[in-house]
C-alpha cells in the first residue's frame, strides 16, 4: 500500500475517511467508526490509538481533512483502480459523467447527444460525494434514534427492576396491617402482573429495534465506502425509524371506604394552607434552601417544631395547583444541611416533579419512581413510628399512593413540606 495514503485512512476501518473527526490527541477517525467503537467499548470513551481520554465528546467534522480526502479519492488509486473505469463501447471513451435524469453513466460524446443534450449532468466523483453526504445525513438521524432507543430501553429495564422489587409490597403491608382489605389484593396483583407483562414486551421490542437500527447504521456505513462508480448505482430505500413507545405504568387508585375517618383519629395538624406550628423559609435563587431545577422557581420550605419519636400521627397538605412539591418527614440534621440532598439518610418524602410538561411522582430516599396517578388535591401523611411505616394517601378518593416499609427510624422525625411556584 502507498504510505502517503495512510494520512487519509481511518485506523479502525482502514479505508478512506468518511465524515472525519479529529480528537484532542490529533488522531483522526471516521465519525461512524468512532461512534460504534465507543458504543461497544468500556467507559469512559478513549482514543482507539493512544487510549487517551478526550477533553470533549461532542464530535465535529474536520472540514480540512474531509476536503483533502475528497481530493485524494480523485487522484489516488486506493478506491478504484484505473482498469476498473468503465469505457463507452460506442465511442471508446471513459464514462465519467452521470445523467441525473436517466441515471446513466456517460462519456463526453454521449452526454452531448440529442438524447442527453437537454439533461443535467455531473461528474461521477461529485455525484458520488453527494450520495455519501446524503447517506451520512441519514446515518446521523439513525444514530440519534439509536441513542434515543437506548435511553428508553434503559428506562424500561429500570422500571422492570423497580416493579419486581416492590410493586405490591407496600399495598400488602398497608391493607393487611391497617385495614384488612384482603379481597382487594387479588385485583391489585392481577393489574400489577398485566403491567409487568407490558413492560417485558416493551423491553423486548426495544431490544429488537436497537439491533435493527445498528444493522441499518452498519449497512449505510458500508455503502459510504463503496467506490464512486458502484455508489452512484445504488438505490437506497427509505429508512423506517418508527420507535417503540415506552410503557407508562400506572396502578389504579383503589378507594378504601372509611380510610380517611380511620386516619383522622391520629391527626395532629389541620389541613394546610399554612402550618401554624411550622417554621418557614422562602428559598430563592442565591439564597439558602434546596437545589434548583430552574431559576424561575421560588421554593417555600416548612418543617415542624415538634418531633415524633413514637406512636402514630397523621396530617394533610393541599397540593392543588402546584406541580413541584415534597411532603413527608425528615430528621433534624437534614433540616440543618444547606444542601438538603435527597439521597441523605433520615429523609422520607413523597415528591412531585414537573419535567417536560409532565408531572411524575417519586419517593426519597432513595429516589425511586412511583407509578401512580399524581394527586391533585389533599395528600395525607401517616406515620407509624414504632412499626417503621410511613404512608401517603390521596384524600380525594380515599386511596393509598405509596408507603415506606420496614424503616428504621433511628432519630426523631419532623413533618416537612416544600412547594415550588414560578
Amino acid at each position: 500500500s502507498n504510505p502517503g495514503l495512510l494520512q487519509f485512512t481511518c485506523s479502525l476501518c482502514v479505508k478512506y475517511f468518511i465524515d472525519p473527526v479529529t480528537l484532542g490527541c490529533r488522531h483522526s477517525f471516521c465519525m461512524p467508526c468512532l461512534c460504534l467503537y465507543w458504543e461497544e467499548g468500556q467507559q469512559p470513551p478513549r482514543c482507539p490509538v493512544c487510549k487517551g481520554t478526550p477533553h470533549q465528546l461532542s464530535l465535529k467534522t474536520n472540514i480540512i481533512l474531509k476536503t483533502r480526502v475528497f481530493l485524494a479519492r480523485r487522484t489516488g488509486p486506493y478506491d478504484v483502480p484505473r482498469s476498473a473505469e468503465k469505457m463507452c463501447e460506442l465511442h471508446g471513451k471513459t464514462k465519467n459523467l452521470f445523467c441525473k435524469v436517466t441515471k446513466e453513466v456517460l462519456c463526453l460524446v454521449c452526454h452531448m447527444s440529442a438524447e442527453h443534450g437537454a439533461h443535467t449532468h455531473c461528474s461521477v466523483e461529485w455525484t458520488a460525494e453527494e450520495y455519501r453526504q446524503s447517506l451520512l445525513m441519514i446515518m446521523r438521524s439513525v444514530w440519534e434514534k439509536i441513542q434515543e432507543n437506548k435511553r428508553n430501553l434503559n428506562r424500561e429495564t429500570n422500571k422492570i427492576r423497580t416493579w419486581e422489587k416492590n410493586h405490591t409490597e407496600y399495598w400488602k403491608m398497608f391493607y393487611l396491617a391497617y385495614y384488612g382489605e384482603k379481597h382487594r389484593l387479588e385485583k391489585i396483583e392481577e393489574e400489577s402482573r398485566e403491567i409487568f407483562q407490558q413492560l417485558k414486551e416493551s423491553q423486548y421490542n426495544m431490544d429488537l429495534k436497537q439491533k435493527l437500527l445498528k444493522q441499518i447504521y452498519e449497512e449505510l456505513k458500508e455503502l459510504c465506502y463503496k467506490p464512486d462508480m458502484e455508489l452512484i448505482q445504488v438505490r437506497t430505500e427509505s429508512v423506517q425509524l418508527h420507535m417503540p413507545r415506552p410503557v407508562v405504568p400506572q396502578l389504579s387508585a383503589w378507594p378504601i371506604p372509611g380510610l380517611i375517618d380511620w386516619l383522622n383519629q391520629f391527626q395532629v395538624t389541620h389541613c394546610v394552607p399554612v402550618f401554624e406550628d411550622l417554621r418557614c423559609l422562602l428559598a430563592v435563587p442565591d439564597g439558602p434552601g434546596v437545589n434548583y431545577s430552574s431559576p424561575r422557581y421560588k421554593y417555600f420550605l416548612a418543617w415542624g417544631a415538634e418531633s415524633f419519636t413514637s406512636g402514630r400521627c397523621y396530617w394533610e397538605v393541599d397540593v392543588a395547583g402546584c406541580c413541584n412539591w415534597a411532603i413527608g418527614f425528615c430528621n433534624d440534621s437534614w433540616t440543618r444541611d444547606s444542601d438538603m440532598v435527597l439521597d441523605s439518610e433520615g429523609v422520607f418524602l413523597l415528591l412531585c416533579i414537573r419535567e417536560n410538561n409532565q408531572c411524575s411522582v417519586f419517593t426519597a430516599s432513595p429516589l425511586s419512581p412511583q407509578y401512580v396517578k399524581r394527586p391533585l388535591g389533599r395528600v395525607g401523611v401517616f406515620l407509624d413510628f414504632d412499626s417503621g411505616v410511613l404512608s401517603f394517601v390521596n384524600v380525594a378518593n380515599s386511596s393509598l399512593i405509596c408507603s415506606f416499609l420496614s424503616c428504621s427510624f433511628s432519630s426523631p422525625l419532623k413533618p416537612f413540606m416544600c412547594s415550588g411556584h414560578s
